[in-house]
């Protein structure tokens, strides 16, 4: 069973990215609304599933991941450019902000063993793969 992305306003916001790139001048943007999504890969191994997710400029401390009835929750925050650190600025366009990311975990993922690694930026989540009950063959004996 693979890892399913669980975002219930995905339908709107692909709706919404479609119009604005329909009338090419963007509506709203994320940076405007101060939420912002972070690309993440995902694949699956043999005894694991694994999360690469993309937090360029994110602090540690500021991401959190939490496992709760079958959903995997990512969620953290970049902070923004202080208003004197913005002197000099052309332009601005690395969204900041509150971020948050959900994913259906199959049956088969072992929640209690969820590890998390933070390194050069990448956050990656193992998500190990509980130990399948193999069936087995009883033998008969004669009375």
């Amino acid at each position: 069973m693979t890892v399913l992305r669980y975002e219930p306003w995905s339908l709107v916001s692909r709706l919404q990215k479609d119009i604005d790139r329909l009338f090419s001048a963007p509506m709203t943007t994320a940076a405007d609304s101060g939420a912002w999504v972070p690309p993440v890969d995902i694949h699956e191994e043999t005894h694991a599933f694994v999360l690469h997710v993309d937090l360029p400029g994110v602090d540690l401390k500021a991401v959190e991941i939490t496992a709760d009835q079958g959903v995997l929750t990512v969620r953290g925050q970049r902070a923004a450019l202080r208003p004197e650190a913005r002197e000099g600025y052309r332009r601005i366009e690395r969204t900041n902000g509150e971020f948050q990311r959900r994913f259906s975990l199959p049956e088969t993922a072992d929640t209690l063993s969820i590890k998390a690694k933070f390194h050069n930026g990448v956050l990656e989540v193992t998500i190990p793969k509980q130990a399948v009950a193999q069936p087995q063959k009883i033998l008969v004996e004669a009375a």
